[in-house]
């Protein structure tokens, strides 16, 4: 493909007065939209944009993103050239120059929130970006955060950083008309995202958008915005409720992970067939929602957000012990797992100590190209602690490096001739798995997805 300038085009800079102007410019499709941060979320929320012909300009810092989204590529599997092209139709460019800030109407952050090793939260992304956004702002700018994180970050880091430089960020006073609001300082709001990758589902255009603003102008502002992408927006009082609203969602979803991973557990030392049982539970109409188990938790929100809260919450001098414990549970999966495998390799009389296993998927998702937080990383560093000779395949990995918590430097291995590994360990239930062949070639498969339930064996062992 020739390569295309990768500079910025010129924009005229017509800030907006008035709230009305704002909405105007935002109905007429003249806004001049900012995404800082092109990965799982900002791409895709650059997209929905470009599809309703907003200018977008996206923001990163990886110049090697910049250079193959303006050469109209992509990196995210899901997200095919000719998306990134369609957008590049009706204005979209990338750039790394912060500068570029001055010219938007609208500023939308979606950096990573990860945990450091003690499970306390790196803000550091959040921090530089907005350090780096601040000193191009000025009046009559919207600014968003998406990045999901604990209550009280919108004031304590965007607006706080926004304040020491130099500019005011918008408070409208109770009895104002917000319709006819000046604009003379900095709209700030919170709008967690909801990006569910994998899911065919429901399209992204149907999940209904939190916002919560600094005040009721950001508010009606952040949801006008988002209301030209997504079928509803839905204001909440403020941007510690919006914080707190996309925590909720996800610290739900790990303590129910945990609840049945711990009764995968016991079931397991039963005799009893768990996936049996969630499927049986799962026939009442009312008060039950089936989660299911596997080797662990992945991605960016699950395994993350339970500890953000917890670790807000000491400051209030508060226990959350059910959210620390649902943590725990999940991060003992990848152990779990790790002993089945040993204990199921002894009973056929062989060692994990230069055992031969072959784990089957890396993703922590089916059909997703996403390693973050993914389970099977810890699972195959295990094995590998344990003496294991491990190799993997994953169709969206053709290698796994090193990462924030991982030193892997593995290629992935072919599936073939699968008698020759002692153990074959299914972590990721990718649907271009043959799970009959697997099943009748391998000498014993520990499958953590249930996967394999329509091909039961005396070699299969389903956990």
């Amino acid at each position: 493909m020739t390569s295309v300038d990768t500079s910025v085009k010129p924009a005229t800079v017509m800030p907006s007065t008035t709230l009305n102007e704002f909405l105007r410019r935002i109905s007429d499709r003249t806004a001049q939209i900012g995404i800082v941060g092109l990965g799982y979320v900002g791409l895709p929320l650059t997209l929905l944009f470009a599809e309703e012909r907003f200018r977008i300009t996206g923001l990163d810092i990886d110049k090697g993103k910049v250079w193959m989204l303006n050469n109209g590529q992509s990196y995210i599997h899901r997200i095919e050239p000719e998306h990134i092209q369609a957008a590049q139709a009706v204005g979209f460019c990338a750039t790394t120059d912060f500068a570029e800030v001055a010219k938007l109407d609208a500023v939308l952050i979606c950096v990573p929130t990860p945990l450091h090793s003690d499970h306390t939260p790196d803000m550091s992304y959040v921090v530089s970006t907005i350090e780096a956004v601040a000193p191009h702002l000025r009046p009559g700018q919207l600014v968003i955060l998406e990045s999901t994180t604990y209550p009280g970050t919108t004031e304590e880091i965007i607006v706080e950083t926004i304040e020491r430089h130099g500019h005011r960020v918008l408070r409208a006073e109770k009895d104002a008309d917000p319709a006819t609001l000046a604009l003379g300082g900095v709209l700030v709001a919170f709008s967690p995202e909801r990006e569910d990758p994998g899911n065919t589902t429901t399209a992204r255009r149907d999940i209904p958008k939190i916002v919560g603003g600094v005040d009721s102008a950001a508010s009606i502002a952040a949801c006008a915005l988002y209301s030209t992408i997504f079928a509803r927006a839905i204001p909440v009082s403020s941007p510690a409720a919006a914080e707190m609203t996309k925590l909720l969602e996800n610290i739900y979803r790990s303590v129910n992970i945990a609840l049945v991973n711990e009764m995968k557990q016991l079931c397991l030392q039963m005799e009893i067939d768990i996936w049996e049982v969630i499927d049986a539970a799962a026939t009442k109409p009312f008060g039950f929602h089936a989660f299911y188990p596997g080797p662990g938790v992945g991605g960016h929100c699950i395994p993350v957000d339970p500890f953000y809260l917890t670790w807000k919450a000491k400051q209030f001098n508060c226990e959350t012990r059910f959210i620390e414990l649902a943590g725990e549970v999940n991060e003992s999966m990848p152990e779990f797992v790790v002993g089945i495998a040993e204990k199921e390799l002894e009973r056929r009389g062989k060692m994990i100590v230069d055992a031969k296993i072959l784990v089957l998927g890396v993703a922590y998702k089916r059909d997703v190209d996403d390693l973050r937080e993914s389970p099977a990383l810890t699972v195959i560093k295990m094995l590998r602690w344990a003496g294991a000779l491990v190799a993997y395949n994953d169709p969206f990995f053709p290698t796994v490096g090193s990462g924030r918590k991982y030193d892997l430097k593995m290629h992935s291995a072919p599936i073939e001739d699968l008698g020759q590994y002692d153990c074959v360990v299914i972590l990721t239930n990718h649907s271009a798995y043959d799970y009959a062949n697997i099943v009748a070639e391998s000498q014993l498969v520990i499958d953590t997805r249930n996967s394999t339930r329509n091909f039961p064996g005396p070699n299969v062992v389903r956990c």
